[in-house]
C-alpha cells in the first residue's frame, strides 16, 4: 500500500483550501488496525489542550506549537461549568469560545475530537458538571429523563459553536467522547450519542474510554474505546513514593488499559476488557505526557518518563497515541466559586487541586514554555508520521514476560512488530524511580533476523527497523523519510550498525548531521539533533534576575486537616493571612512580545501570585520553579505580591525527591527570561 502521512493528508487539505466540497473533504474510515483517511492508513498522535484554560489571543501560537512537536490531532474537554456555570447562562465569550477555536484549527488545518461530557473530570470542580446540577434531585450520569433533558440542551448549545465546522463541512471535528471514565450501563453512553445525532452531530467516529469496564456494553462499531497510562497519580492517597500499579505502563504487554488510573473515583480495576473490544482498533487518549499536583500528592514526572510510556504503548500495538495532557493550562475565573476540583464540591471530591494552574508537566507547560519531553518526543512523532501506515497492520509480539514486578530487573522488556517479513524491535530498559541494570550480550530477533549482540545501557530506549528501506537491520532508529532522504537517530549507549539488503555493511558510524550523509541517503543524528528536525531556528532565551522583598513574616500556621476524601485540604483563603509576604519588583523595559516568563525559586508547602491584589498565580510546591507568563499582566503593572506558606513538619503530604523537604520557608531567586 502507497504510505501517506498524517503530515502529507494535513498538507492536501491545506492546498484544498478545506473548501466544504464532498470532492475535498477526505473520507475518514476506521477498521480493527487504524484510522483511514481516503483510503490510507495513517497513525496520529493527539495532543490534549483544554481551550478555556488557555486565553483566546494565545491559540494560534499554541496549537501551532502542538503541530511542530509533531500533534497532527487535538483533544479537547467542552467543561460544562465553564459555559454554564448559572443555570440558564450559556457563555460562549473570550477564551469559552469553541467556535472562535475551531476556527484557529480549521485555519492550522488540526482535526479535533471534542469530549462533551457531560462529565469530563479534568480536575474540574465536580469534574465539569454544574453545582445547580446537583440541586436538581435526579441522579446524574445515567439515563433518566430528567438528567438527559438537561444534557439535551448543553449539547444543543455546543452545537451552535460546532455547526459547520464538521469533518464533513470541511471543518476540523473530526469525532467526539461521550462522558468520561464511565463504568455504568452501555445504555446511558448510547442514549448520549442519541441525543448527539438529534440535535446534528454528524461525524466520521465515536469514541469513549475504555476503563473501567462497562456493567453493559455499547454495540459494536458504535464508539471506539480508548486507552491511557500514567507514570504516577496525584489522586492516590498513599503519602509515599512508588505507590499504585504505575510500574506496569512501563511493560510491554497486550493488555491495553490501565489498572492505575482514577482510582480515586474508580476504586480497585480489574485488568480485563469488556468483551469485544479487541475488535477495535488499539488507541490511547490519555498517555500521561506530564502529571497534575494536587495538594496530599505532587509527582515529580521525567521526560524519560512520557518518552518510555509512549514507546512501550508503540511496541505494545497501539496505532494512535494521544497524550493527556500535552499543553497545560490555566483555570479560568468563575463568578460564583473557583472551577478548580476541591474536596468540599458536591461532586468529583476526592482532592484539591490549585486554584490557578493545570500546568501539568505537560510537553508545553501552563505558558506554552517547552518542558524536555517536547523535544525528546518529537522523533518518535516524525517516525509515526512517516512509517506509521507501514507499523499499524503490524501485529504485536512479547518475546520477554509482560507480567512484571516493580524494579524486576533479571531480564531485558523488548517487543517487536511484524508483518510478513518487515518489522520493528522495541526496546525499554527504563522504569520511573528504579534504575535498571545495564544488559550484556543481549540477542534480539525479528523476522528471522538476529542482530549481533549488543550491550543495552540502563534506561535506553529504542526501536530497531528488520528489513525496512533497504536496511536489513539497523541499532540506530528510525526518525524521518522526507525528498527521499532517510533520518536515523543514534541511540546513546549502543553503536550504530547499520546492514543494508543489498549486503553492504555500516559499522561504528557516527551522527553526521542532516546535512550530510553517512552513505548515499540515510543520515545520521544525534539525538539533539533529531528531537530538533525541521524544527528551524529557535529564539534564543536571556534572563534577567529580579529585585524582591521581604516585607511580612509568616504568622500562626493552621492545623492541617484531613478532608473528607480523608487526604490533607489545601488552605483556605483566610489560611493566606499567615503567609510570608514577598515583593517581586518589575522591570520598565520588558516587552510583551518577547514572551517575558518569569521563574520563582522557592521552597515551602505552597505559593499565590497576586497582582494588583488580584490572585494571578498559584503553586503546590514540588521541586521546580513556579512560573508565570508576564504578559498576561494589565499594562502597568509594576510589581507584584507573593505569598509562601511555609512547610510544616510532618504534614500529610507527597512531596518528591527532588524537593526539599525542610520546614519552613525561603525564596532563593526571581528570575525573567526572554526570547531575543
Amino acid at each position: 500500500m502507497r504510505r501517506v502521512t498524517l503530515f502529507l493528508l494535513v498538507l492536501t487539505m491545506t492546498l484544498l483550501g478545506w473548501l466544504p466540497l464532498c470532492a475535498a473533504v477526505p473520507e475518514v474510515k476506521w477498521d480493527k488496525y487504524s484510522l483511514m483517511i481516503d483510503g490510507q492508513r495513517v497513525m496520529p498522535v493527539m495532543g490534549e489542550i483544554h481551550y478555556s484554560r488557555v486565553p483566546a489571543e494565545e491559540w494560534g501560537c499554541e496549537v501551532r506549537k502542538m503541530k511542530e512537536g509533531g500533534v497532527t490531532m487535538i483533544a479537547t474537554y467542552v467543561f460544562w461549568n465553564h459555559i454554564e456555570e448559572q443555570e440558564g447562562i450559556f457563555r460562549w465569550d473570550g477564551q469559552r469560545s469553541l467556535r472562535a477555536f475551531l476556527e484557529v484549527c480549521r485555519q492550522e488545518q488540526m482535526p479535533v475530537i471534542l469530549r462533551l461530557g457531560p462529565f469530563c473530570h479534568g480536575e474540574v470542580r465536580n469534574g465539569g458538571i454544574p453545582d445547580w446540577m446537583f440541586a436538581k434531585g435526579c441522579r446524574l450520569r445515567e439515563e433518566n429523563a430528567t438528567f438527559l433533558g438537561y444534557v439535551e440542551t448543553l449539547y444543543r448549545q455546543i452545537f451552535t459553536q460546532v455547526q459547520g465546522l464538521q469533518w464533513k463541512d470541511g471543518g476540523p471535528v473530526i469525532a467526539a467522547q461521550f462522558d468520561n471514565e464511565y463504568r455504568g450501563r452501555g445504555e446511558y453512553l448510547m442514549a448520549l450519542k442519541k441525543i448527539a445525532l438529534q440535535v446534528g452531530f454528524d461525524l466520521p467516529f465515536y469514541t469513549r474510554t475504555g476503563w473501567p469496564a462497562l456493567r453493559t456494553p455499547v454495540p459494536y462499531g458504535e464508539m471506539i474505546p480508548l486507552y491511557g497510562d500514567y507514570a504516577d497519580g496525584f489522586w492516590d492517597k498513599e503519602v509515599k513514593e512508588g505507590v499504585g500499579n504505575y510500574y506496569k505502563a512501563f511493560n510491554f504487554k497486550a493488555f491495553r488499559s490501565s489498572t492505575a488510573i482514577g482510582t480515586d473515583l474508580l476504586g480497585k480495576q480489574e485488568a480485563k476488557l469488556n468483551t469485544g473490544d479487541e475488535q477495535y482498533p488499539y488507541f490511547t487518549c490519555e498517555l500521561g505526557g506530564g502529571m497534575a499536583t494536587a495538594y496530599h500528592r505532587r509527582p515529580y514526572v521525567y521526560p524519560e518518563d512520557a518518552y518510555s510510556m509512549a514507546l512501550v504503548k508503540l511496541g505494545s500495538g497501539s496505532n494512535l497515541l494521544g497524550y493527556y495532557m500535552y499543553h497545560g493550562g490555566s483555570n479560568p475565573e468563575g463568578v460564583l466559586h473557583s472551577l478548580n476540583e476541591v474536596q468540599t464540591s458536591p461532586g468529583t471530591a476526592n482532592n484539591d487541586l490549585p486554584v490557578v494552574t493545570y500546568d501539568f508537566q505537560a510537553p508545553l507547560g501552563e505558558f506554552g514554555q517547552p518542558y524536555p519531553q517536547y523535544y525528546s518526543l518529537r522523533p518518535l512523532h516524525l517516525f509515526m508520521q512517516d512509517y506509521g501506515s507501514m507499523l499499524v497492520t503490524m501485529e504485536a509480539h512479547f518475546p520477554a514476560p509482560q507480567d512484571l514486578k516493580p524494579g524486576e530487573d533479571q531480564l531485558l522488556r523488548w517487543a517487536v512488530r511484524t508483518k510478513d517479513n518487515s518489522g520493528f524491535i522495541f526496546v525499554n530498559n527504563y522504569e520511573r524511580l528504579q534504575h535498571l541494570s545495564v544488559k550484556k550480550g543481549v540477542i534480539l530477533e525479528a523476522c528471522g533476523i538476529r542482530l549481533p549482540k549488543l550491550t543495552i545501557p540502563s534506561g535506553c530506549m529504542a526501536i530497531f527497523p528488520v528489513n525496512i528501506e533497504g536496511i536489513r537491520y539497523a541499532t540506530a532508529q528510525l526518525v524521518a523519510r522526507r525528498n527521499g532522504k532517510i533520518y536515523m537517530m543514534q541511540v546513546p549507549g549502543v553503536p550504530t550498525t547499520i546492514a543494508l539488503s543489498d549486503g553492504k555493511m555500516l559499522k561504528n558510524q557516527k551522527p553526521n548531521g542532516a546535512a550530510q550523509p553517512i552513505y548515499k541517503n540515510i543520515y545520521l543524528l544525534s539525538r539533539h539533533d533529531a528531537e530538533h528536525l525541521f524544527l528551524g531556528g529557535r529564539s534564543q532565551q536571556s534572563t534577567s534576575v529580579c529585585p524582591y522583598e521581604k516585607i511580612k513574616d509568616a504568622g500562626t500556621l493552621r492545623t492541617i486537616q484531613r478532608g473528607r476524601a480523608k487526604v490533607a485540604e489545601a488552605p483556605k483563603e483566610e489560611d493566606w493571612q499567615q503567609a510570608a509576604v514577598y515583593i517581586i519588583q518589575l522591570p520598565q523595559t520588558f516587552s510583551a512580545d518577547s514572551s517575558p516568563l518569569l521563574q520563582i525559586d522557592y521552597r515551602g508547602d505552597c505559593a499565590r501570585l497576586y497582582a494588583d491584589g488580584k490572585l494571578v498565580a498559584d503553586n503546590f510546591y514540588y521541586g521546580r520553579p513556579f512560573m508565570y507568563g508576564l504578559w498576561r499582566l494589565l499594562k502597568g503593572c509594576t510589581k507584584l505580591e507573593l505569598r509562601i506558606l511555609p512547610l510544616q513538619p510532618n504534614a500529610p503530604i507527597y512531596l518528591p525527591r527532588e524537593a526539599e523537604k525542610v520546614a519552613g520557608e525561603a525564596l532563593n531567586t526571581v528570575m525573567i527570561s526572554c526570547e531575543k
